[in-house]
């Protein structure tokens, strides 16, 4: 068995109504999306929210973190959800829509 590892990150909404398009996009997920992420290995999978800021938690439980994260960017399905939500991000750094944040504490 794998041994689990967590990642969280850190992105923002852009403005208010980037907030409001981005919670009605994931109140309803475009069909295979969520298929396609627990395909990838990917568990317990949560984005908060706090002021014009996102936070997302999830636990990668697979072999192959690249080869799994590979296979869900070529995804046509994941490629149509990320058009749809990534502009109404408002990311912090040019590298993307999301920020890595290290892990700093955990308890089991």
């Amino acid at each position: 068995m794998s041994k689990v590892m967590r990642f969280g990150s850190v992105s923002r909404t852009d403005g208010e109504e980037g907030y409001k398009k981005y919670a009605t996009y994931h109140a309803n997920p475009f069909e295979g999306v969520n298929e396609m992420i627990k395909a990838c290995n990917l568990q317990n999978y949560s984005i908060y929210y706090y002021d014009g800021l996102l936070f997302s938690y999830y636990e990668y439980v697979g072999d192959d973190y690249e080869a799994d994260m590979a296979k869900m960017a070529a995804d046509p399905k994941t490629q149509e959800w990320w058009a749809a939500v990534v502009p109404c991000m408002k990311p912090l750094t040019d590298d993307g829509p999301w920020v890595d944040m290290k892990e700093v504490y955990h308890l089991d």
